[in-house]
Order: C-alpha cells, then sequence, then structure tokens
C-alpha cells in the first residue's frame, strides 16, 4: 500500500494515522488526556535490566513504539523518532513511605493527569524495582497507538507465553491475512459500505479501497450489487444503522448526579482486593444470568451504596455507563489501532436489593444484545476523524453528556503469567474517560481472580477507594441473597409423593416432580446474556 509509508522530509518513514485513531488524538482536553494507564506487580523483583532487554525485544518489535505524532490540516502521521531514546520511555522509580499499594495508587494518579512530551513517541513506563515482596510497573499509553484490547494483547506479549516471537511477526501476518482477503473472488458489494473497516485505515488507503472495488465490480458485473438480496441487505444495514443513530442522539442526558461535575483535571486512582473468579461463576448459574451480568450489578451496587453514603438520594435512580465493545476479527487481534465501539448500558444504582439488581441488569444487557451501538459509535468515530477539529469537539461533548461513567471488562488469561521468571500476581487497567466524563471502571480477570479498579477526576469522587472498598461486600450481599433465595426454595419445595400402583395397572405417564429439586424462580431471567 503506496500511500501507507511515503518518505518524511527528515529522511525517516512515516505512516498517515487512520481517521479512528486520529478521532483519539485529538481528544484531549483540560480535564481528561486520552491515555490508558496500567499497573501491574510480580510476587518476586524483576531487574531492571532484564526489564530493559523484553521491552527492547517484545516491545518495540512493533515499529509504532518508535514513532511519533505529527499533526498537519488534514489528520495526523506516525513519523520515525530519529533520536529516540529508550532511557527516555523507561523510568525507574522508588515509591515514597512504606511503598506499598497506597502510594503506587498515588503514583498512578499523578502519572494519569501528566500529558506526554509531543516530541517522543506517545508512551511511557515508570517501573518500581521494589515492591512489597516483588517489583511493579505504571504503563502509559496514548489512545491513538491503540484500544484496550489490543494493549492488554502487547503486555501479554512481554510475558514468557510464547506470544513475542508470534507478534513479532504481526505485520508479516496482517500482510498475509490482506493478500488472502484481496484473492477470495468475488467481492462482497456490502463491503462499500463497510465504513467501520474502511474508517480504520488512513484516509489514502480508503481512497484506493474504494477504486479497487469499484473495478472489481466492474470485472464481475455490476448488476450484482443491484441484485434484489443485495438491495434488501444494503438497506436493512443502512436503516439499521440509521435508526441506531437517532436512538442515540434522542437519549436524554445522564441524570445530575455527583459523578457529573465540572473537571478539575486532578485523578484519583484505586483498586479492590480481588474476588474469586469461581464464586462469581457460581452466582451467575445459581441465577441465569451471565458473570458480566453479576460483575457489572456488583458495580452498580458499589456506585449506588457510595452515592447513598455521601447523601444523595438514588430512588429509582439509573446511570448510564459507556462499555467498549471489541469488534476485531479474529485475524486482526495482533495489530494495533483503535477497532471498537461503545455501548450505553444502564446501571441500576437506585435498586438496594441485590438479586432485583441483577436480574435488572441482565434484562439490560439481554435487551441490548445484537445492538448497533458499537458499529455505529465507530463509525462516528471515524468520520470525525476525517472532519476539522473544530466539529469533533461539540460531538464528542454531545456523546459524552449521555453517560457518568466508562466501564470496560475485559476476560483476562487464567493462567499465571511470568514476566522476567516472576509472577505477575495483579494487573489493572483504565482507559481514558471522554468530554466530560470524569469517572473510569475497570473490571478484568486473570488467574482465577477478578480485579476491580477505579479511576475518577477529584471533583467527581475525592476518593475513588470510598467505591471500590464496597464493592467486595456488594458482592457478598449478591452470593448470600443467592444462596439463601434457593435453600428456600429447596425448602418450600413439596417433596414427590410416591405413586401408588393398583393391581394389575401401570403407574399414569404423568411424571411427579423430583424430590428436592427446586423450581425455576418466576423472576430469574430465562435466557442468558453474552458472558
Amino acid at each position: 500500500m503506496a500511500s501507507r509509508k511515503r518518505t518524511a522530509t527528515g529522511g525517516g518513514q512515516h505512516e498517515r494515522m487512520s481517521a479512528v485513531d486520529t478521532a483519539w488524538l485529538r481528544m484531549d482536553g483540560p480535564g481528561n488526556a486520552m491515555m490508558i494507564v496500567s499497573v501491574m506487580a510480580t510476587a518476586t523483583p524483576v531487574r531492571t535490566a532484564d526489564l530493559r532487554r523484553v521491552i527492547e525485544t517484545r516491545l518495540l518489535c512493533f515499529p509504532r513504539f518508535r514513532r511519533r505524532v505529527e499533526t498537519d490540516q488534514l489528520g495526523a502521521s506516525w513519523i520515525e523518532d530519529e533520536n529516540f531514546d529508550l532511557d527516555a520511555h523507561i523510568v525507574v522509580t522508588e515509591l515514597p513511605g512504606q511503598g506499598g499499594p497506597r502510594e503506587l495508587q498515588a503514583l498512578a494518579a499523578a502519572l494519569a493527569s501528566q500529558r506526554f512530551d509531543p516530541a517522543r513517541p506517545l508512551w511511557q513506563l515508570h517501573f518500581i524495582e521494589r515492591y512489597g515482596t516483588g517489583s511493579a510497573w505504571v504503563l502509559r499509553l496514548h489512545h491513538c497507538y491503540a484500544d484496550g484490547i489490543a494493549m492488554i494483547r502487547v503486555l501479554l506479549s512481554l510475558t514468557e507465553q510464547d506470544a513475542g516471537p508470534g507478534l513479532a511477526g504481526a505485520q508479516q501476518a496482517e500482510s498475509r491475512a490482506r493478500r488472502s482477503s484481496q484473492r477470495k473472488g468475488v467481492p462482497d458489494p456490502l463491503r462499500l459500505l463497510d465504513w467501520v473497516t474502511q474508517l480504520s485505515q488512513p484516509a489514502g488507503d480508503i481512497v484506493e479501497s474504494a477504486l479497487a472495488e469499484g473495478a472489481r465490480l466492474l470485472e464481475t458485473g455490476v448488476h450484482r450489487l443491484f441484485h434484489p438480496e443485495t438491495a434488501a441487505a444494503v438497506a436493512l444495514q443502512a436503516s439499521g444503522m440509521i435508526g441506531e443513530f437517532a436512538r442515540v442522539v434522542a437519549l436524554p442526558d445522564d441524570p445530575p448526579s455527583p459523578l457529573r461535575a465540572p473537571l478539575s483535571g486532578e485523578k484519583g486512582v484505586s483498586w479492590s482486593e480481588p474476588l474469586d473468579l469461581q464464586e462469581v461463576k457460581a452466582v451467575s448459574r445459581a441465577l441465569g444470568c451471565t458473570v458480566n451480568d453479576v460483575l457489572m450489578s456488583t458495580l452498580a451496587g458499589a456506585l449506588g451504596a457510595y452515592l447513598r453514603a455521601e447523601g444523595f438520594d438514588t430512588k429509582g435512580l439509573s446511570l448510564r455507563a459507556s462499555v467498549p465493545v471489541n469488534l476485531r476479527e479474529a485475524e486482526e487481534a495482533m495489530t494495533l489501532g483503535n477497532k471498537f465501539g461503545l455501548l450505553f448500558v444502564e446501571l441500576p444504582v437506585g435498586v438496594a436489593n441485590p438479586l432485583q439488581r441483577a436480574y435488572t441488569m441482565h434484562d439490560t444487557m439481554r435487551e441490548l444484545k445484537g445492538s448497533q451501538q458499537p458499529p455505529l459509535t465507530l463509525t462516528v468515530l471515524g468520520l470525525l476523524g476525517m472532519m476539522p477539529n473544530v466539529v469533533q469537539g461539540p460531538a464528542i461533548e454531545l456523546f459524552s453528556r449521555k453517560g457518568s461513567l466508562v466501564a470496560s471488562n475485559v476476560p483476562g488469561p487464567q493462567a499465571p503469567l511470568y514476566l522476567c521468571g516472576q509472577r505477575i500476581a495483579e494487573m489493572h487497567f483504565w482507559v481514558p474517560q471522554s468530554g466530560s466524563i470524569g469517572v473510569g471502571a475497570s473490571i478484568l480477570s486473570y488467574a482465577g481472580k477478578v480485579f476491580f479498579g477505579l479511576i475518577a477526576d477529584r471533583a467527581c469522587i475525592a476518593d475513588p477507594a470510598q467505591v471500590v472498598d464496597r464493592l467486595a461486600p456488594e458482592f457478598e450481599r449478591l452470593l448470600l441473597a443467592a444462596t439463601v433465595g434457593l435453600l428456600g426454595m429447596e425448602q418450600r419445595k413439596p417433596r414427590a409423593k410416591a405413586a401408588r400402583k393398583a393391581p394389575g395397572k401401570a403407574v399414569g405417564s404423568k411424571r411427579a416432580p423430583v424430590a428436592g429439586k427446586p423450581r425455576r424462580s418466576r423472576r430469574a431471567p430465562t435466557t442468558p446474556g453474552n458472558t
């Protein structure tokens, strides 16, 4: 693709940034910096020299991490940093005081409030060689490099899981996948309307792709585009997107609450003790819900309990969370860039009863199944990235007023990972909050544990620990309610009477209920949603 790489004025190579990535680059504001923040810790110490070697061999194999960003009137480009200095991106530091979780959280909060040096590649890693019995680090990366799903996979490539060599060849694999897709014979006319794919490419690639598709359509017969079945599919796709856009725009602004306040730009970070994933799964099975329903319900319960403790009336209150949804194809798993959409999810923070809250959450997620919101929001971001920056700000604010927080839920690896031979004991991450949203929640499952974390502007939540400290108690309330509910159904269930057999007559075909087997609760949902 000749349009992707050209010789820069300084003699290096540069790559045009995609429209979606450009939109994220422009989204930096006085209250929010568009950066992904990740915190990890190992059970035993990692040597600085070993970490540096891993970064050199497994992170810098992605050329983009050696490139800085240069903007112009039409967008932005990735420019090779001819003065790249790894020491400017790996900062070895020590924590003050006792050097425990509180101090690490304070460091992550301070870094989340700092901007990157625009003259260098927009990422940095702060390494603490001595943290507890092991080591810890805070990695920051601007969102224009990649979305949260891609970054989780990049972080996993630093571990001893045979991902490094595979990721080192990611570009070759991506090129092979592109060539394979180009050899698939007759083109699908619907690709001409696939903005989700096209807007994830540089602008030059969009033009080239459209011209190439047009040429192939002429070769294979334009009549395919106007076939009744194709026309119906195109009309259905277009009407679905237009209808979803109208519904999203018509959503009212999220109701006023302490979570919506003018942003100060100062962040706070906190995380809770992890939950046991098997217990979460047991509760989800008992209630007929999904793991995601249980976790989002627990988050809603903690937020509601916090608001009530602050004296805010939550009766009948629901707050929307903007939830990232991965839109990558399987063959795109190891590529950088942003390819995700957003889903606006109602959190029943005003429902104090844990069972009712879980069922309400389940019903909400079931109704959103198959929603067009994720591809729609990705399309809108791509279009904004192609427009002047003056248009993007008001549009982003229009969408951000419809939610009070960003909530991401990522299922991580369930086998322990190792960095430089040392087991990773915990991991946390936060995606940025855009526009006027000041609260971000993260849920990450790893090695049989579920890690909750919260990042918030101090004007919205002065101390995020006041929320995360309520997560475990809220889950315990749900676990207890589910257990008592099942036991109650067992006790109320009448035992089956033994069937009497008349002489010479067979027992009737009507089957008696099985003793001790609980009936399904009328309030329990009948169909589980996506996990």
